[in-house]
């Protein structure tokens, strides 16, 4: 049984079903269009307690996944959405031990959520030409106590990089073409090379360099998302959709022929 206490970092959810994540400290209320709760009265609760605001607004305290964290997280740049970062971690088999290459840390959403995949004894060099970024993402990371899985570098990977047999090379820059050399030199033999680009022509230009540079099982997928509006008699999808949000291409790695 886990107990809350001062200090923790807890995702209510409203009636409405709003949800915010907030940090718990005595005489600290949350305000909210539902009205507010004074979370020192979440101290010595259980997660998936229920609490009332002011007015009478039922709410539930839950435990954050990293996912909530990660889409809490500042949106500095377009970050990658959950339908995608599911796939993205399937394909590229990053798992405990991995050694991953990076290229666009951004917000850092996607750099977060492999780190809790490499770890305790993998590691993630994640490369970014801007230093903004690169900052926001080791603040987020400390927060998380992911920052010792992640080496934060700054460089422009179409220039190369250090690294070399590593498992898996994941790109989410402008023009991933100009990278593919760089990730074939730094991935292992049969390694995964993953490339997220939000435009089509993008996909063309990446997948025919792909194929000259020594790939294969090249694919490109799109994932559309759709919730589903469930009550008894009354069940459809809902009228918005998570449609379009990037082309994700992955291939690996084969040996040149002589």
């Amino acid at each position: 049984m886990e107990i809350i206490e001062e200090g923790d970092t807890v995702l209510l959810l409203t009636e409405k079903k709003k949800k915010y994540m907030v940090k718990v400290a005595r005489g600290k209320k949350v305000h909210t269009s539902e009205g507010y709760v004074d979370l020192t009265e979440l101290i010595g609760k259980r997660y998936g307690s229920k609490i009332k605001s002011n007015i009478g607004s039922a709410w539930t305290v839950l435990k954050p996944t990293i996912l909530d964290y990660v889409l809490h997280y500042p949106r500095l740049t377009q970050i990658i959405y959950p339908k995608d970062l599911g796939y993205i971690v399937l394909m590229s088999g990053v798992r405990s031990g991995s050694r991953v290459v990076e290229a666009g840390t951004g917000s850092g959403v996607l750099t977060t959520i492999l780190a809790s995949y490499v770890a305790p004894e993998g590691k993630v060099y994640s490369y970014d030409v801007e230093e903004k970024y690169i900052e926001n993402a080791r603040r987020n990371l400390e927060n998380l106590g992911l920052h010792e899985y992640v080496e934060l570098k700054y460089g422009n990977v179409e220039d190369g990089v250090e690294e070399r047999e590593v498992d898996a090379f994941i790109l989410d820059v402008p023009e991933p073409w100009k990278a593919v050399k760089s990730a074939y030199e730094a991935l292992k033999d049969s390694g995964v090379f993953v490339s997220i680009s939000p435009t089509i022509e993008q996909v063309v230009e990446t997948v025919e360099t792909l194929r000259r540079e020594g790939f294969e099982d090249i694919s490109t997928v799109e994932i559309l998302l759709r919730e589903m509006r469930v009550k008894k008699g009354m069940t459809r999808p809902v009228h918005l959709m998570h449609a379009h949000t990037c082309y994700i291409t992955t291939a690996r790695k084969i040996l040149r022929e002589e």
